[in-house]
């Protein structure tokens, strides 16, 4: 008779969350590290402005027993990423896991938002977790195995409310960067995960601090036609999520990604209360990319194995070289939502 799942020892892992100051970040690191992990919340300006966050996870450790530690990075930064990937490997020797949680969101017309504050958005959805990744992967290649957990959103297939078009269209882009790296990491023992939260008005901080729009002449002509827009979004979503959808529930279906057996955990979690269709359209996506991968004789790539070590030592971040920018000023960007990069 098979053993109980449930009563097998979870190996302990090293584990690395990005945004990790608050909301589903700050969520997972606690709940990761009760399950018996070694968990680095990552966060940024942690000498100043996430001073306090960091004095909170050293007493939640201490007061819990727990191993919740700390690091710097700047997913605006090559050179922050690498650097906190160095740290973690310097401190533990060893790393496991890669949480993709850092998000920046914003709301407003999506007219209203100037190129360069579009960008900003992608910025940190998307090519933070490029920056990270490039800081991670040569470890994770090299040892053999590995997992990256992506946490996404059920805007990117299900229903979308108007006024947060940047937010969607860079959580799509995410999404769609990370099942093309499932693809290419499985031969290198690396598995993927998706956990899909839908929407959760309480418990993050991401309507309570996201950005707005520079451009107050298009705000003002749409606040003409759609009064009070996002405030009605907002108790609308709140309204149609169940009692007990708590945020919780998001680092829970993280916790239990990371406990899974290796080569057994779902490529993909909705954590959806509210319930807009997401799931329903993900199963088909999903079943047509196995589908297609299988057709064009590529079926391995749909389930990754812990290959054999590349090396026997850990392999240092790759370090990028700066990239010369243009001579004019930077364009203003909309305030981050707090603790999350």
């Amino acid at each position: 008779m098979d053993a109980d799942p449930r009563s097998v020892p979870v190996p302990r892992r090293t584990i690395l969350i990005t945004g990790a100051g608050s909301g589903f970040g700050a969520l997972s690191a606690r709940a990761l590290a009760h399950a018996g992990h070694t968990v680095y919340a990552a966060m940024r300006d942690t000498a100043g402005r996430n001073a306090v966050r960091v004095s909170v996870a050293e007493e939640y450790a201490a007061a819990h027993g727990v191993d919740l530690r700390t690091v710097e990075l700047d997913v605006l930064s090559q050179e922050s990423a690498d650097a906190a990937i160095a740290e973690v490997l310097a401190r533990t020797g060893t790393l496991d896991v890669l949480v993709h949680n850092a998000g920046h969101m914003v709301t407003g017309p999506a007219e209203a938002f100037t190129p360069e504050e579009l960008a900003a958005v992608y910025d940190t959805n998307v090519l933070g977790t490029q920056r990270v990744n490039r800081a991670a992967l040569p470890h994770l290649r090299a040892q053999g195995h590995g997992l990256l957990v992506w946490v996404g959103s059920t805007s990117s297939r299900g229903g979308t409310p108007p006024y947060l078009a940047p937010y969607f269209a860079a959580k799509a882009a995410m999404d769609a960067l990370a099942v093309s790296y499932a693809a290419e990491l499985a031969r290198f023992g690396i598995e993927t995960s998706i956990v899909v939260p839908g929407a959760f008005t309480s418990g993050t901080d991401h309507f309570a601090n996201g950005g707005h729009p520079a451009g107050a002449t298009v705000i003002r002509a749409y606040e003409e036609r759609y009064a009070g827009l996002m405030d009605q979004v907002a108790e609308r979503l709140a309204a149609l999520a169940p009692a007990g959808a708590d945020a919780s529930l998001v680092a829970d279906a993280v916790v239990e990604v990371v406990g899974a057996p290796d080569g057994k955990r779902p490529f993909r979690v909705h954590v959806d209360p509210a319930d807009d269709g997401s799931e329903e359209v993900s199963r088909v996506a999903d079943r047509v990319r196995a589908e297609f991968l299988t057709r064009i004789g590529l079926e391995d790539l749909l389930t990754p194995r812990p290959v054999p070590p590349l090396v026997s030592r850990p392999v240092p971040p790759l370090v990028s070289r700066p990239v010369p920018r243009p001579a004019r000023g930077p364009a203003p960007r909309p305030a981050l939502r707090e603790g999350a990069a």
